[in-house]
């Protein structure tokens, strides 16, 4: 199953979510991040937060929100984005309601970080029980 995690700047809650994905799911489901409206650069508390689970993201570029990402995938997952995302029939979409971790403590950060883990985590399992479409 490919996954595509959207947020606004794709600078945060969906780079954490598609790293975290990226672990949880190996190599059985792909996933990828985008953002309705991207940051220059992932916010720096970002990747600290999640350097300290041994995952870099300080050269990931953000990546604005193609139509193209949302038809790639078979699940989207919205944090945030609004209006923004694209809406496409046939596509399951998910909606998480997060804070942006940007300009936030590093403490607070880690809670964001943990709940998209947790968040994650539950999605994988989910998605290692769903029949493969043909």
């Amino acid at each position: 199953m490919n996954v595509l995690f959207v947020c606004v700047q794709n600078a945060g809650r969906s780079q954490i979510a598609e790293a975290l994905f990226r672990l949880a799911a190996s190599d059985r489901h792909e996933a990828r991040s985008a953002g309705s409206n991207p940051a220059a650069r992932v916010h720096p508390e970002v990747v600290e937060a999640m350097r300290e689970l041994g995952v870099d993201l300080a050269d990931r570029d953000p990546h604005e929100l193609e139509r193209a990402d949302a038809e790639w995938a078979d699940v989207v997952v919205t944090m945030g984005c609004g209006d923004a995302c694209p809406v496409i029939l046939g596509k399951r979409y998910i909606d998480w309601d997060l804070d942006d971790p940007a300009g936030q403590s590093l403490e607070r950060v880690r809670e964001i970080r943990d709940e998209i883990e947790r968040r994650v985590d539950l999605l994988v399992q989910e998605l290692d029980q769903t029949p493969e479409r043909s």
